[in-house]
């Protein structure tokens, strides 16, 4: 293909610490290296997104990058035999906007090996609607499952529960006839929260955690973005042989809790990582998604569409923890 110039929301680095994002006009030779070309239809702002943009986060290892952890379009140039010309993909994590340019453009180069072909029943709008936040919920779901997490163990525990992979993973868990307990800090959001599907709603700030190693055993399961004091809570309050999935660390690194739990009770804790998950993972999970996994109320939790000149200003929501739901970026 002729090599094209195009829009990409880059991320410079003005001083080695303060970050300097804007949007661009950049063509194939500026992007990193890969096999594959994909022309850009839809991506997403995810929490990661918001924290590397704005320099909150140390996310980004070199400089300048294209943002965007995640991308659904159509591949216009591809040397891997695994993928063709043509074909519908959707990548998310493996290193974008951290190590390799990422999908807040119109094209995005990668390698072959970190594309997952849309799957039948989804379109890389309703891909990107899910998106890292999506595939992170469902990735979850997936290993607790094959953990012998199931419906009749009884509630899953859901915190963070107003964003993305939060509103997601209700909307994925009561699908597949689990109860669901949404823990969140919102006051506001219950209604919200019970029309994806949480049978019952906890506020955080209502919430006694005590502080003896074992606890009330409450929870068959848990999807926790939170770490920190929630999740040594968790640890402490999960029925036998529960499963906790730790995919998140909003409210901090450290985990102070003590072995009582999982030598006594069992309690399984599975480290979920979205970005480095191998291709035959994500395209059965991705499958999931589009079958038994498939949000029923997406229309609900997708809440705003935006360009890619409106980026900017959509990240300071996510750092301040005001946004519900999800946000899709419309790349062309």
């Amino acid at each position: 293909m002729s090599d094209p110039t195009f829009k990409a929301f880059r991320i410079h680095s003005a001083d080695g610490r303060k970050v300097e994002p804007r949007l661009e006009t950049l063509t194939l030779d500026d992007l990193s290296a890969g096999d594959v070309v994909i022309r850009g239809a839809w991506s997403s702002i995810n929490y990661k997104d918001a924290l590397a943009a704005t320099g909150v986060g140390r996310i980004l290892r070199s400089f300048p990058l294209v943002g965007g952890v995640d991308i659904a379009g159509t591949v216009v140039s591809s040397s891997d035999p695994r993928v063709a010309v043509g074909d519908e993909v959707i990548v998310n994590g493996c290193g974008l906007s951290e190590t390799h340019d990422g999908g807040f453009a119109e094209f995005a180069r990668v390698r072959g090996e970190w594309t997952t072909p849309i799957p039948a029943g989804l379109d890389a709008r309703t891909a990107m609607g899910l998106g890292t936040a999506g595939f992170t919920a469902a990735l979850a779901i997936h290993r607790m499952e094959q953990n012998g997490q199931a419906p009749g163990n009884g509630p899953v525990l859901v915190n963070g529960a107003t964003g993305g992979v939060g509103s997601v993973a209700i909307d994925m868990l009561s699908r597949r006839g689990y109860s669901v307990t949404a823990l969140t800090g919102k006051t506001t959001a219950t209604d919200y929260l019970t029309g994806l599907g949480a049978d019952t709603v906890l506020h955080t700030a209502a919430l006694d955690m005590g502080t003896r190693p074992l606890e009330k055993a409450l929870w068959a399961g848990a999807i926790d973005n939170l770490g920190g004091d929630i999740l040594a809570w968790l640890t402490r309050t999960m029925q036998p042989h529960g499963n906790i999935a730790s995919i998140g660390m909003a409210a901090g690194i450290e985990l102070s809790t003590t072995v009582m739990p999982f030598i006594l009770r069992g309690v399984n804790l599975l480290g979920i990582n979205s970005v480095e998950a191998p291709r035959a993972v994500r395209i059965a999970v991705w499958n999931r998604i589009a079958d038994d996994l498939r949000p029923a109320h997406l229309d609900d939790i997708v809440r705003h569409e935006i360009s890619l000149d409106d980026l900017v200003e959509a990240f300071p929501a996510y750092i301040d923890g005001s946004v519900i739901g999800r946000t899709i970026v419309r790349l062309r």
